[in-house]
């Protein structure tokens, strides 16, 4: 399937996603001179251009009676995800669409008709552990030499 990322898109996630989904094809509207191109002729345009699923961050498309007319006629599928503000929430967004991406591929694969797919995003929570091996020492731990201090 040829994927498109819109222009709202990181263009950084090109690549990414070109390694993650190598039996498709990735391009992004930038890489099509299509920046600047509004949705309600662009959408048309990619499925005319042979792409099947749209990637975006613009969620108000579902919101725009004549985008959400151009995607109806199109049958392009919808793929559309957040983005908070900043570089943390630059780099969420990026990890949630490369981690995700090749599992929408598949059920995309196995749809008969257009599907509306929203991403849930990598939330502001924590997601990792800390543990001070002097305190709470794991098992193959004990008995090992402390480190050297400098």
């Amino acid at each position: 399937m040829r994927v498109l990322l819109d222009e709202n898109t990181p263009v950084q996630l090109v690549e990414p996603l070109r390694r993650v989904l190598r039996a498709h094809t990735v391009d992004h509207v930038d890489g099509l001179r299509w920046t600047s191109k509004k949705d309600r002729h662009l959408i048309p345009d990619a499925a005319t251009r042979g792409y099947a699923v749209l990637v975006t961050k613009d969620s108000n498309q579902l919101d725009d009676p004549d985008e959400c007319d151009a995607l109806r006629r199109a049958g392009i599928h919808h793929v559309r995800f957040r983005q908070a503000e900043g570089l943390k929430g630059l780099a969420r967004a990026m990890a949630s669409v490369i981690a995700v991406m090749p599992e929408v591929m598949d059920d995309l694969a196995g749809a008969g008709s257009q599907r509306l797919v929203r991403v849930t995003g990598i939330g502001d929570g924590k997601r990792h552990d800390v543990t001070d091996p002097q305190e709470d020492p794991p098992r193959y731990w004990r008995g090992a030499q402390p480190p050297r201090t400098r």
